[in-house]
C-alpha cells in the first residue's frame, strides 16, 4: 500500500468511475484498475461493488475511505509543517443552523481574511447529521448540541443557548408542557437534538405534542407560528435575529430545560492545523456568555 494507491482509491470512491478517476489523478484507466486490484489484494477485501460501468463502495470500502482520507490529510499537513507555509487546503466545517446564522459569521470572516489559502467549506444541519459528517470524514469539525459522549469524538464547549418556546401572539404564557398538551409543533427532523429536547420537555410533564411538522429552517417555523398554526422551540439568539420575532409570544423553558451548550467537535486524534487556527480565533473573540 502506498500514497498513490490511496489517492487513486479516493478518486474512484468520489467519482464512482475508473475513467473519471483516471482523469482526476492524471493516470490512464488501466493503471488505476491494476493499482486498485493490488490494493484490494493487499487488504484481502473487495473495496468496491462493481456494477456494469460503475463502482460503488462496499461496506469495507466505506470503512477504509475514512482512514485513507485521514492518512492523506496528515501527509498534506506534514508537508506544510516541514515547509513552514501557512495553513492551506480544505477545511470543511459543519454547524447547527442557528450557530451558523448568529454566532459565527464574524469569526468565519476573520478566518477567511487571515488564512486566504485555506479553501473553506460550510454545511449546516441538525446535530445528528453533523456528527455523522465528522465521523465519516466529510467534515473536519462541527458545531453541535452537547455534551458529546461518543468515544470517537473530542470537543470543547463554545456557546450557551437559552431555549425559548414560541407561540402565536396573544397566547397565554407557557410555563409547562401540560399547558400545551396536544398542540402541534414545528421542528427539524428526528435527528435534531433540539427536537429531542423539545419532546423530552413534553414527556417530563406527562404531556404529548400533537402533530410534529418537520421543517427545514427556523424562518419557516417562525412563519407558521406567526400564522397561529402551532408552537416551536428556538434558541433566543436565533429568534431575536429574525424579522417577525415581535409578532409571537416567547418564554424560556423551565430552568432544568432552559440552557443547552453548543460544542465544537472533531474526530479523536484528528486535529489539524486548520482546526487549531479556527479554535484560536474563537478564543480571541469569545461571545458574551449567557448564564442562568
Amino acid at each position: 500500500m502506498d500514497l498513490t494507491q490511496l489517492e487513486m482509491f479516493n478518486a474512484v470512491a468520489q467519482t464512482g468511475s475508473i475513467t473519471q478517476a483516471a482523469h482526476k489523478v492524471h493516470r490512464v484507466p488501466s493503471n488505476l484498475t491494476t493499482r486498485i486490484r493490488q490494493l484490494e489484494a493487499d487488504l484481502g477485501v473487495d473495496l468496491f461493488i462493481r456494477e456494469n460501468q460503475r463502482l460503488r463502495l462496499s461496506p469495507a470500502g466505506h470503512s477504509f475511505l475514512r482512514y485513507s482520507q485521514q492518512i492523506l490529510a496528515l501527509v498534506d499537513e506534514a508537508r506544510l509543517v516541514v515547509a513552514g507555509d501557512e495553513p492551506q487546503g480544505l477545511f470543511s466545517l459543519g454547524s447547527l443552523e442557528s450557530t451558523a446564522a448568529v454566532r459565527i459569521p464574524a469569526t468565519l470572516a476573520k478566518y477567511n481574511q487571515r488564512y486566504p489559502r485555506i479553501q473553506f467549506d460550510m454545511a449546516t444541519g441538525p446535530s445528528g447529521k453533523m456528527i455523522d459528517g465528522v465521523l465519516d470524514g466529510t467534515l473536519s469539525a462541527a458545531f453541535v448540541d452537547g455534551p458529546i459522549m461518543h468515544p470517537g469524538l473530542e470537543g470543547i464547549p463554545v456557546y450557551q443557548e437559552e431555549m425559548m418556546i414560541v407561540a402565536p401572539h396573544g397566547h397565554e404564557p407557557v410555563r409547562r408542557a401540560s399547558q400545551v398538551n396536544g398542540a402541534s409543533i414545528y421542528a427539524f427532523r428526528a435527528n435534531c437534538s433540539y427536537r429531542r429536547h423539545f419532546e423530552s420537555w413534553f414527556r417530563a410533564d406527562q404531556a404529548t405534542p400533537g402533530k410534529i411538522h418537520e421543517m427545514e429552517s427556523y424562518h419557516g417555523m417562525l412563519a407558521c407560528v406567526i400564522a397561529g398554526a402551532g408552537l416551536a422551540l428556538i434558541p433566543r439568539s436565533m429568534l431575536e435575529s429574525m424579522p417577525g420575532h415581535h409578532q409571537v409570544g416567547a418564554w424560556p423553558l423551565a430552568e432544568k430545560w432552559r440552557w443547552l451548550t453548543t460544542w465544537l467537535v472533531w474526530r479523536r486524534d484528528a486535529k489539524t492545523r486548520h482546526l487549531d487556527a479556527f479554535i484560536e480565533l474563537l478564543n480571541e473573540h469569545p461571545q458574551p456568555a449567557l448564564s442562568p
